[in-house]
């Protein structure tokens, strides 16, 4: 496969997908609206087609460049899988972004063709609301899979938690900015809590690999190799952040607060950003058989940490603020004098 359509390819994983298939030689074309800056508006191998893949006819348009891969970054509804399988009937492979949230039971690790998916209902498949997120990826798994069985390459990849470079969800940059800036910080339960996360660019590799050795009506996880808790993952913020900024010591002391605690502040264990309960976890043999692998955690997040710092990011609004965690650990130190 020489040439690449990647519907979206401009913010997160469609920008680092574009940057990964350049490395491996695709001329690539983008289609999207043009409603974000385009970071590769002057780079050699890449084209633009711009247009709105809710239409039909845009997306018509867009198929006249005639891809070998298409690459779905932003098919957020069941329909836009169908309409999209159905426009690139022909190509070698379609590779659509679900999500591991499109699994309907709290299997531990959840396993493709195995963990069941969640059902959608017509109301949810149209509902763009964060509840039906997950119904609504798991109906375009179901589309891939209804696609291929009519001899479409239609295959799909089902990341965790995304963070790295770029992340404009700003959802690691809380937990970042918090540790950066103050030596102590609230960890909320007792830090083992698991949410299983994946690096950008893995998810990017993931993706290409796919499309070059997966199999049509298959979907394959991709996250890190190894996972950490939620204390792993702040320590492992620590220690990037000492590497790449010299003020920066590491040492930072995480105080455990419970749900009795937190409510001192009236706050819950799942107002921080990437708590969840219970655990979530995906097995990742059947993508690393394709040969993909996991960039090391710490690199990973050394790479994080130093966007951050180049950025303005701060994530603040995504978690309590600083004055409602002094008061959490004001009612932790009163109970341990």
């Amino acid at each position: 496969m020489d040439h690449a359509l990647v519907i979206g390819g401009t913010r997160f994983i469609g920008r680092h997908l574009v940057e990964e298939l350049l490395e491996h030689d695709y001329d690539v074309t983008l289609f999207n609206r043009g409603n974000h800056e385009n970071p590769f508006a002057d780079t050699d191998g890449v084209d633009h087609v711009q247009g709105d893949r809710t239409d039909d006819g845009d997306l018509v348009e867009a198929a006249a460049v005639e891809p070998d891969a298409v690459f779905d970054c932003v098919a957020y509804f069941p329909r836009d899988v169908r309409q999209a399988t159905t426009v690139f009937d022909d190509v070698d492979a379609y590779v659509y972004i679900s999500s591991g949230a499109a699994y309907g039971r709290e299997d531990l690790p959840k396993r493709e063709g195995f963990t069941p998916l969640c059902e959608c209902t017509d109301e949810q498949a149209i509902a763009d609301e964060s509840d039906t997120y997950g119904p609504r990826k798991a109906e375009g798994d179901r589309a891939v899979f209804e696609a291929a069985a009519d001899g479409v390459n239609a295959m799909s990849v089902r990341p965790p938690i995304v963070y790295g470079p770029h992340d404009y969800t700003e959802r690691l940059d809380y937990w970042i900015d918090r540790i950066h800036r103050f030596d102590r910080v609230v960890l909320p339960g007792d830090g083992t809590n698991l949410w299983h996360r994946v690096y950008v660019e893995d998810v990017a590799s993931g993706m290409r690999i796919v499309a070059e050795e997966g199999e049509p009506g298959e979907s394959y996880n991709v996250g890190d190799q190894r996972a950490v808790t939620l204390r792993g993952m702040l320590e492992l913020i620590d220690e990037s952040l000492a590497a790449v900024d010299p003020d920066h010591e590491a040492g930072v002391e995480l105080v455990t607060a419970g749900a009795r605690e937190l409510a001192a502040a009236d706050l819950a264990l799942e107002d921080f950003v990437l708590y969840r309960d219970p655990p979530h976890m995906l097995t990742t043999e059947k993508v690393a058989q394709l040969g993909w692998e996991s960039t090391p955690l710490s690199e990973a997040m050394e790479r994080t940490v130093d966007d951050h710092l180049a950025s303005d990011r701060t994530g603040r609004e995504n978690g309590p603020d600083r004055a409602d965690e002094e008061r959490i650990l004001g009612v932790l130190d009163t109970l341990t004098e």
